[in-house]
């Protein structure tokens, strides 16, 4: 490991980053000196703005992913580097306001009958039932369910923050029939490796062969089901701040994006076409109708 990587490492464990986060930040820094052959410290702002659009025009990143890269190359530059420079040349796309396909309550029922096996059903069951991010499921573990008060504890979830969700009456039935088959120990829902959970990508595997089974048209991902969970909160009348501390949205304007999607508030309301009256014919008008030109 070069003195620059574990700088920049040493570095983000004190502002205590996930590890995800380090681990992302410490490939796509490593990748922009391999472009250039150099170590980024001989690198400026002219690299950095020929390497983005390297990664616009020729690797067509989305930009989510170009992102990730400019976050990772501020951090380098700001924090590690400190160049004074940052703010300016290395600036971040603007991500296009999308909104994503939301399944109905049907077609969540559809897709969960169409999940092959009790461990992975249960667990995008409980995705379904509380809102959790994939990683946040992934990583619950048995003595996380607390059916006394009702409630799942989601240990440093998105943020590094706890939080607690709902636990549903059907739900706790559900994970107490899978524990009863399982006998999971430690991690709620283990993965192959032992003493680890399972992973993300199986859980991805298994939504994508629910969806084909299910005959269903629209995309499913896990994170679908958490769009589902807030946007069928919000139709059914939960106000949008249990919302957001349910979702563990750092700030309302975040949950307020669920809105959009909530068709039957929104598309139930009344046009103000509605509220007009009749007009009159021109027959009863005393004119005649507009003859075609």
């Amino acid at each position: 490991m070069t003195p620059l990587r574990q700088r920049m490492l040493d570095d983000m464990k004190v502002r205590n980053l996930a590890s995800n986060t380090q681990a992302s930040y410490l490939l796509q820094v490593s990748a922009f000196a391999k472009f250039f052959h150099q170590s980024p410290e001989r690198l400026g702002p002219e690299h950095i703005r020929t390497y983005q659009v390297h990664l616009t025009t020729v690797k067509r990143l989305a930009p989510s992913s170009l992102g990730i890269a400019v976050a990772a190359l501020r951090f380098l530059y700001t924090v590690t580097l400190k160049q004074p420079w940052v703010a300016e040349e290395i600036p971040s796309p603007k991500k296009p306001q999308k909104l994503p396909v939301v399944l109905s309550a049907e077609e969540v029922a559809q897709f969960l009958g169409c999940v092959s096996t009790l461990k992975q059903r249960t667990l995008l069951s409980t995705i379904y039932a509380t809102g959790l991010r994939v990683s946040e499921a992934t990583h619950l573990k048995v003595t996380d369910i607390d059916s006394q008060r009702m409630t799942l504890r989601v240990e440093q979830g998105k943020g590094q923050k706890d939080r607690y969700v709902m636990l549903s009456p059907r739900l706790l039935e559900n994970l107490r029939a899978y524990w009863k088959a399982v006998r999971p120990a430690g991690w709620l829902f283990p993965g192959e490796v032992a003493g680890q959970p399972i992973g993300r990508a199986a859980v991805e595997q298994a939504c994508q062969m629910a969806c084909r089974r299910s005959g269903l048209t629209k995309p499913v991902t896990p994170h679908s089901l958490r769009h589902a969970f807030a946007v069928h909160l919000l139709e059914a009348g939960t106000d949008i701040r249990t919302i957001q501390l349910l979702l563990g949205h750092r700030g309302l304007s975040t949950t307020a994006r669920y809105l959009k999607l909530a068709t039957s508030k929104v598309c139930s309301a009344k046009s103000p076409f509605d509220l007009l009256g009749r007009p009159e014919s021109p027959a009863k008008l005393g004119g005649s109708p507009p003859q075609p030109h």
